[in-house]
């Protein structure tokens, strides 16, 4: 079984190989408590980028959008949202190989975010996050 550690790095640098094939230029924050993982700079605005590990269950990739501190001692916050800090998502779906750009203003919780990649079964088509778009 991998480290959690190890499969942020990947989920990472999958995102940093997907942002730089459509032509974004790479750069990561110094340490490791920064609330972003890496700044993408398109040649006229830099975006901060959380990246996430998503995983395929039952038609969507899921990925939690906040930062949990539940394994310190005790923590006077479990759970830790991004708003404010961020712009953007950069989610690497671990079972679909799929790398998804999200912007923050589009995740309205902090527990769990999908990302459709397979039609609803009962064929719901509102409120639904599409993975293509």
């Amino acid at each position: 079984m991998d480290h959690p550690k190890d499969i942020g790095d990947r989920s990472a640098l999958a995102v940093v190989l997907a942002l730089r094939d459509i032509g974004y230029v790479i750069s990561v924050p110094f340490g490791e408590n920064t609330r972003n993982d890496l700044i993408a700079d398109d040649g006229e605005r830099l975006l901060r980028v959380q990246c996430k590990t998503g995983r395929l269950r039952h038609g969507s990739v899921v990925f939690r959008p906040s930062s949990s501190y539940a394994h310190h001692a005790s923590p006077r916050v479990t759970r830790q949202k991004y708003g404010g800090q961020i712009d953007y998502f950069g989610v690497y779906g671990l079972d679909n190989g799929g790398v998804y750009l999200v912007p923050i203003d589009e995740v309205t919780t902090t527990w769990m975010a999908m990302l459709r990649v397979e039609p609803a079964r009962n064929g719901q088509r509102k409120r639904i996050r599409l993975a293509a778009d």
